[in-house]
């Protein structure tokens, strides 16, 4: 491999205390860097020479940047943006702008997140704090050639530290504010010629970042835990067989959520109630106000076997996988002091995995790989929403009080029954008039623990049939080819019981008393209360399969990637066209409905995605520069956006992003590594006619003001999708020092930039325009001949308030919600190897 003077953005800090992955022989140059390899295209390449777009971070960097978890990741990696909302296990993944699958569970992440080849089918499997890093490789645009499933936006490649023949380890312990203690641990060694080991640990505690002004309990902690076992055997100089297994537990008080904008019915909550409802002018204090404390438990564990054996005209891996996740939470959904509604949900996941693959050796002009992929898996998942002891007293205040002209439209001897009530009561009276044993005047309708049982089951079998071809035409260009088959096979199920008796009602059919001379409308202006199904014809979950619904999506799709690759020496140039594909999805929320019906549909059709790329890698004396223009497209992109109560599941015709990245860094003295990333991206609907309605488009969503209610669809064609910022930068420089003896000394800072940009659709620009300033530092000493290393470190220095995330309030028109980011962190820790 020829001398590279330059790496990744992220991997440069790590390079200069000569990481663990790079070559261990030292450059003769003191500003040269030593080269790392990376296995994005599934062989081994340096970072230089690989001909596609890819961010390597490694220990050292992950160490002194505070990376705890891929959530930290991001702040490295400015294409890559990671956000964790209501739950510990929702958390989405996005690659240049491009990326779902938050919160519904019948939509895979657009990112695909592999462990040591392993892929972790949902978000939440890799949200355990990282073990034992070697690197980890952020691969941007579609992958679908060679990794197959759900990598049509990119992929997250970890791969952690294998069992040395060597016996040794490292441990590490932190403390910090909000009470944060932490330790890790591995240990690694021989135990016999052909057998080593490797055991990894890790206990996470820390206060929450919140505090619920309720209760006076901690919101946003951490309490979790991990170990892993790592068995490596090597029988022969061409064989080697790794065993791994892992666990990890959650069980926190997440997540926080803030009133950004109290609406009318939240109004209520305070003024007729008498409930505390959130400060919107004290966003940033960090104060929620929940009746109940929200509450996590998440477990995953898996195994894994990964052989690789040595054919001498070809390489053979195969990688079988077994993962069980579990995840349950329980969280007051009004997100005020009334006690209104409450969400439970929980999931469980199966899922079985097997990659084979067979890679070329040798030196010759042709290289190539073939290789097949299979995954099942069994999802359960659902919900239960509650209605609370405040649940009447919230609607009678949104229904208003009964107007004057009905009580004097009404005969005298009814009147006084009515007078001072409000409309949901005159309901429920003149309805018990005709039917007395069915309808009770204020024991009916909206009772504590009405609400909705919302259950689901999906199987899901897939697979996928990939080859690569690279052939070397001349000593400077490479010819690259690629060509996959994906297969994905979903059936799936629902139970949904409705137990919410108003939302059920067909308020036009409601008896209107025209002998009382009472207008025929009198209660479609209460339209608004029906949370569950108020929308449909029939104003109830229509379950499946069934006889017009066979609960099965199957679909198949060729992908390919076609490259050429041309050195100029200090430079390398690649132009590239590739193409990714996701398969169709399935709404597993109370807002799901069977084909054609009012309302949001039962499925999404799949993604295609293209992509046309240049890149040029740049290598100078000291230094490098990277850059990559894009312009990348998704046909049929599954926007799933939250409306207040689920979710709302279709396809946009067409979203595209042109744009550009650059990874450059420079070494001027041996003692000063500066690096910085940007990213630029140019969105837009090209076409976008079932975007969900909203409450503050009145131009596009005017309110019908015969039923209370919106159009169920909106045409954003032409407009910019949200949460997609125009610019991302991510900036570092790391001082080191010779101290004397055995002692040296480093300081790092980081700047991380995101311009402000709409961070939703459902949600008005003026409340939910947001971007970041952020500043991480770390300063530490360490000795060689102990192998002991003292850190200060600190992220979000400067105390940078901005917004995650935001949506409507659950149930409360006109609100809203958003997750603020968290505060400034800073500790301690201390680590020692041997």
């Amino acid at each position: 491999m020829r001398n590279v003077q330059m790496l990744g953005v992220s991997a440069l800090a790590l390079a200069i205390a000569a990481p663990a992955f790079a070559q261990q022989s030292k450059p003769a140059d003191p500003t040269a860097v030593e080269e790392i390899v990376v296995t994005a295209t599934k062989r081994e390449q340096t970072l230089q020479d690989v001909p596609i777009s890819v961010a390597v971070t490694g220990q050292q960097t992950i160490e002194r940047a505070q990376v705890r978890d891929l959530i930290d990741l991001q702040s490295v990696v400015p294409s890559l943006k990671v956000s964790q909302f209501n739950a510990t296990g929702q958390t989405n993944f996005i690659i240049r702008g491009f990326g779902n699958g938050n919160g519904n569970d019948g939509i895979e992440s657009s990112v695909g997140v592999f462990i040591d080849g392993v892929y972790r089918s949902r978000s939440a499997a890799a949200l355990d704090d990282l073990p034992e890093i070697e690197r980890i490789e952020v691969l941007r645009g579609p992958q679908s050639t060679l990794f197959g499933k759900n990598v049509s936006a990119g992929a997250i490649s970890i791969v952690t530290k294998r069992p040395q023949f060597e016996a040794g380890g490292k441990i590490e312990a932190t403390i910090g504010n909000y009470n944060t203690r932490q330790i890790k641990g591995t240990f690694t060694g021989p135990l016999s010629d052909t057998l080593a080991v490797r055991l990894s640990g890790s206990l996470n505690k820390r206060d929450g970042f919140f505090t619920n002004l309720t209760t006076g309990s901690d919101v946003n902690d951490r309490d979790r835990w991990s170990i892993r076992g790592d068995v490596l055997w090597e029988p022969t100089d061409k064989t080697s067989v790794r065993f791994i297994a892992d666990y990890n537990k959650i069980n926190e008080t997440c997540c926080a959520v803030s009133s950004i904008l109290n609406g009318p019915a939240t109004l209520a909550i305070g003024a007729i109630l008498k409930k505390p409802i959130s400060d919107t002018t004290k966003v940033f204090d960090r104060n929620v106000i929940f009746n109940t404390d929200p509450a996590n438990n998440l477990s995953g564990k898996g195994v894994s076997a990964q052989i690789d054996h040595d054919l001498t005209f070809a390489k053979l891996t195969a990688i079988t996988a077994y993962r069980n996740q579990k995840n349950a939470s329980f969280q007051d959904i009004d997100f005020t002091g009334a006690d209104i509604s409450n969400n439970r949900t929980s999931n469980a996941i199966k899922t079985f995995t097997q990659e084979v693959r067979l890679a070329s050796s040798g030196d010759g002009p042709v290289n190539w790989l073939i290789g097949g992929f299979y995954q099942n898996e069994k999802l359960d998942t659902g919900r239960t929403i509650t209605y609370g002891t405040d649940i009447r007293g919230f609607a009678e205040a949104l229904s208003g009080p009964v107007p004057a002209a009905l009580l004097g439209a009404l005969p005298a001897t009814l009147r006084p029954a009515l007078t001072g009530r409000s409309n949901l009561y005159a309901l429920e009276f003149l309805q018990s008039l005709a039917t007395p044993t069915l309808v009770r005047p204020g024991l009916t309708y909206f009772q504590p623990g009405q609400g909705i049982d919302d259950y689901y089951s999906m199987k899901q079998t897939s697979y996928s049939l990939f080859g690569q071809v690279d052939y070397r035409v001349t000593d400077k260009l490479t010819l690259t080819g690629g060509l996959a088959y994906l297969n994905d096979d979903k059936k799936a199920r629902s139970n949904v019981v409705m137990n919410d008796p108003f939302s059920a009602l067909n308020l036009g059919a409601v008896p209107q008393f025209p002998a009382l001379g009472l207008p025929g409308n009198l209660y479609s202006a209460l339209g608004a209360l029906q949370f569950f199904y108020g929308n449909t014809t029939n104003h109830g979950p229509v379950n499946f399969p069934n006889a017009s619904e066979s609960g099965v999506l199957k679909a198949d799709k060729v992908t390919y990637a076609v490259r050429a690759a041309y050195d100029f020496g200090a430079i390398n140039a690649y132009v590239s066209y590739s193409t990714g594909w996701k398969a169709g999805a399935y709404n597993l929320s109370s807002d799901s409905r069977p084909p054609n019906a009012n309302g949001v549909g039962r499925t999404a059709n799949p993604e295609n995605v293209d992509v046309y790329e240049l890149g040029v890698k740049a290598n100078f004396p000291g230094g490098y520069a990277n850059v990559a223009v894009f312009k990348q497209s998704i046909k049929g992109f599954q926007s799933n956006a939250f409306t207040g109560l689920g979710y709302s599941l279709v396809n946009a015709g067409e979203e595209s992003v042109k744009g550009f990245e650059v990874d450059s860094a420079w070494r001027p003295v041996s003692w000063l590594n500066l690096a910085a990333a940007v990213t630029y991206l140019d969105p837009v609907y090209d076409s976008f006619t079932g975007a969900a309605c909203v409450n503050y488009d009145t131009a596009r969503c005017p309110v019908d003001p015969a039923t209370g209610r919106r159009p169920n669809f909106r045409n954003l064609t032409g407009d910019r999708p949200a949460n997609i910022p125009k610019w991302s930068f991510s900036t570092s420089a790391t001082v080191n020092h010779d101290l004397g003896g055995d002692y040296q000394g480093f300081a790092r800072v980081e700047y991380d930039f995101v311009s402000k940009t709409q961070l939703t659709e459902t949600t008005p620009p003026e409340l939910s325009t947001w971007g970041q300033k952020v500043v991480n530092a770390s300063v530490g000493v360490t000795n060689t001949a102990k192998q002991i290393e003292v850190m200060v470190w600190a992220r979000n220095l400067t105390k940078d308030d901005s917004l995650i995330s935001t949506f409507p309030t659950v149930a409360q028109d006109g609100s809203y919600s958003g997750y603020p980011n968290a505060p400034r962190t800073y500790g301690v820790t201390v680590r020692k190897s041997f």
